[in-house]
Parts: C-alpha cells; sequence; structure tokens
C-alpha cells in the first residue's frame, strides 16, 4: 500500500497509529526519543507566534503591567536560540528553563489571540495541544503517552517502509514523504501496489504552503491527487481517501467560511438561516465535507478505478482502528474480486 498526500496531511500519524494498533505500545527508549520531538515542537510553535505577534502587530498584554519585562526576557531568549530546536542542549535544567518561558508566555492574553489567528502564519496543529499540556510536559519526570507522541511532528524525507500484520494479510505502507519533487523518478516503482492511501488535510481549506505563501494548500492537495489518481501507472489501482483533520475543520467552518477561499462553494440556505449555531455548524459541516469528498472524486477519469472516503482524525486512536479496519475489508474484496471469487 502506498501512503501519499501533501505535507502534513497526517501521513505520518497513521504510520504511527497503525503501528499502536497493530504492534502495541511504545517502549520507554522510544518515548524517550519522542520527548526530544515534544519539546522541540513545543518550542518551535512558541518562536513562530512570538514572530507572527511582530508581523501582525499584536502586543503582550499582561495582567500585570510590571511582567512585560519578564514576557520580553523569555521572548527574546527564544528567539536567539539556535536551529534547530532538537539539537538543544538536552540537560533537565536547560528544558526546565525553556518550558517555564514558555509556560508564562501562554499565560499572556495576547499570545493567545496570536494563536487565534494561525491561519495567518505557519503554526504546527499540535501547538494548542502541547501549550495546554505544558504543566505537564514540563514536569522533571515527564514521559510522552500516546497521545504526545501522535501529535508530535517530524519532517518526514526518503521513502520509510512500515510492515505490519492484520490477520491473514501481511501489510507494507510506503510513506514517500516530502518527496513531491522528485516524484517522475520513483513513481512507476509502485505501479504494482495493491492500494494508494491517500491523506488530504481538510482543515487546510484556508491556508498556504510553508515553501509557496501563494499556493492554497488544498488546491495543492487537489493537484497531487488529481496527478497520482489520474497517472498512467495507476490506472487501475484503488485509491482510499482519507479526508483527515476533521476535528480541526469542525472548528473552522463558521469562523473562516470556506467560500471565502473556494468561490464555487455555496453556503447551504438552512445554515444562513438556521438561527442555533450548532445547527448552523453541522450542516456546515456537512456541506463542507460533501463539497470536498466530490472535488476529489469527481478528478476520477478512470471507469475501471474505485474510490473510497472516509472522514478521519488521525489523532483519535479508537476511530483509526475502526477505519483501518475497514480499510482492511477492502483490501480483501479487492483481492478477491483479482482472483475472480466476487
Amino acid at each position: 500500500m502506498l501512503l501519499l498526500g501533501a505535507g502534513e496531511s497526517g501521513k505520518s500519524t497513521i504510520i504511527k497509529q497503525m503501528k499502536l494498533i497493530h504492534e502495541g505500545s511504545y517502549n520507554q527508549l522510544e518515548r524517550q526519543s519522542y520527548k526530544e520531538i515534544i519539546i522541540s515542537n513545543t518550542i518551535q510553535s512558541m518562536v513562530a507566534i512570538l514572530q507572527a505577534m511582530e508581523s501582525l502587530s499584536i502586543d503582550f498584554k499582561p495582567k500585570n503591567p510590571d511582567d512585560l519585562i519578564n514576557l520580553n526576557l523569555y521572548a527574546q531568549a527564544l528567539n536567539s536560540l539556535p536551529r534547530p530546536y532538537s539539537q538543544l542542549n538536552s540537560t533537565h535544567q536547560n528544558h526546565s528553563n525553556l518550558l517555564l518561558a514558555i509556560k508564562t508566555l501562554w499565560n499572556d492574553s495576547g499570545v493567545r489571540e496570536c494563536l487565534q489567528r494561525s491561519r495567518e502564519f505557519q503554526l504546527n496543529d499540535s501547538a494548542l495541544y502541547y501549550f495546554e499540556s505544558i504543566d505537564r510536559i514540563s514536569q522533571p519526570n515527564y514521559q510522552p503517552n500516546d497521545q504526545d507522541i501522535l501529535r508530535s511532528r517530524v519532517k518526514t524525507t526518503g521513502i520509510t517502509e512500515t510492515v505490519f500484520v492484520i490477520g491473514e494479510l501481511k501489510y507494507k505502507v510506503f510513506d514517500v514523504g516530502g518527496q513531491r519533487s522528485e516524484r517522475r523518478k520513483w513513481i512507476h516503482c509502485f505501479e504494482n501496489v495493491t492500494a494508494i492511501l491517500f491523506l488530504v488535510a481538510l482543515s487546510e481549506y484556508d491556508q498556504v504552503l510553508y515553501e509557496d505563501e501563494t499556493t492554497n494548500r488544498m488546491e495543492e492537495a487537489i493537484t497531487l491527487f488529481d496527478s497520482i489518481c489520474n497517472s498512467r501507472w495507476f490506472s487501475r489501482t484503488p485509491m482510499i481517501l482519507f479526508l483527515n483533520k476533521i476535528d480541526i475543520f469542525q472548528k473552522k467552518v463558521l469562523i473562516s467560511p470556506i467560500e471565502n477561499f473556494f468561490q464555487e462553494f455555496q453556503p447551504p440556505i438552512e445554515a444562513l438561516n438556521d438561527s442555533s449555531n450548532q445547527n448552523k455548524i453541522d450542516t456546515l459541516i456537512r456541506a463542507g465535507t460533501d463539497f470536498f469528498s466530490e472535488k476529489f472524486v469527481g478528478l476520477n477519469k478512470s471507469a475501471a478505478k474505485q474510490i473510497y472516503v472516509h472522514l478521519t482524525c488521525a489523532t483519535d486512536t479508537s476511530q483509526i482502528r475502526f477505519v483501518l479496519s475497514a480499510v482492511n475489508d477492502i483490501i480483501i474484496q479487492m483481492n478477491l474480486r483479482e482472483c475472480g471469487l466476487l
């Protein structure tokens, strides 16, 4: 199975879920290595906010004016850290000082105001989760739990292979990570894959790429899906489409209208007229997911190809367990069909 999708769509999180579900929990050594990544992610997110506050002209707003000096000192200390943050001196005292700085900054309402405008700059999806967990993360004996690990972010480079077994079936999952620019050189190597698992971050309809701030992330995902779905190498290969990050999408649809970024989207009349906020959100969620699902499925030009769509939250283990079970059933049916038994 080939795992594809634009950057930050949740591919690595799905791989982690496969490990958790089919191989069991992480050992002590693995958790310790993720601890460094999690602290690095937390630092990176706060630095991104501090830099955005400057460009968005957002000031610190301490409850006590005397605290402004400390906030500025902490911000200066974080902004001056050498990169990559994952290679910082990992002594407890060093981490403790940095995490205290982040904890203090996170309590400032100006910092929180900036996070609310995160679609205007580049910020990890995990930022809020780690900031809200900062008391636990800053404990001397902190050990990451499964959810901490699932939300950690390391850019995938190269092609990674993960092998796991479900029942009678042995799966090899290839994650090609950030190899988009070299795709023409390797794509034919996967001509015989059983299926393609393609991830799209639903929540990124209002965001731009890291590497190109003129390109909408959803438009990039649509272009990538089109090129893979209609590639001559995969003309008959079934595709399983995960419309991912549904949890973030659900929180966004009311405050960041889809039609501001995709003019062809028309909000349902009942959503515009409904006085109940929750009913309005539910209607917009259904309409939005249907809109993007149809947009992707409609790109398929091959009558011989099937596309299976699932709405997912890659950090929700129970949901992903259910979805992967459904994927397993799809693969079994494909194999039976290939053998002429269906």
